[in-house]
């Protein structure tokens, strides 16, 4: 085989079976050795999709479908890695959260509480919180994945 540009392929996917179909992409590949898969992304911010890199035609990527449970179809047309880089660098937790922000505790003792957030450190990607219902504001510091935004510092007038 002469060795060809990789291209990525998007496969469209069940909703939330992103992960089973990259695993079952990973099994396949090692069973079938005429398809040659080079990578597979799952991207969080990419609901549906998984994406594939792979030197083979877009038509042999559809065969690949076929075999896998939960995959739909290939979009049609690649694209370069160039344009899916941004899915490959982590974002902070703490990313889109401002002081003033009220968020929900999803983890922890005070789960289910809503708070404001008072300090943000995103070196630690850790948030300093005081609880919303509380008689005495008492600080408390908090993951940022342990808190979900019930409402936005810019929305509150």
């Amino acid at each position: 085989m002469v060795e060809s540009e990789n291209r990525i392929y998007a496969i469209k996917t069940t909703a939330k079976q992103e992960r089973t179909v990259a695993d079952n992409i990973e099994k396949v590949t090692r069973e079938q050795k005429d398809i040659h898969v080079m990578a597979v992304m799952v991207p969080e911010e990419l609901k549906g999709y998984v994406l594939v890199e792979s030197p083979d035609s877009i038509a042999r990527i559809e065969q690949l479908v076929e075999l896998i449970p939960h995959a739909r179809a290939v979009v049609q047309g690649s694209t370069a890695l160039s344009e899916v880089e941004h899915f490959l660098v982590p974002k902070p937790v703490v990313s889109g959260i401002t002081e003033g922000t009220i968020v929900e505790i999803i983890a922890g003792p005070f789960k289910g509480e809503k708070a404001v957030v008072k300090r943000i450190d995103s070196g630690k990607e850790e948030i300093t919180v005081e609880l919303y219902e509380s008689m005495v504001p008492i600080p408390i510091t908090v993951r940022g994945d342990s808190v979900r935004v019930v409402e936005r510092s810019e929305d509150i007038s």
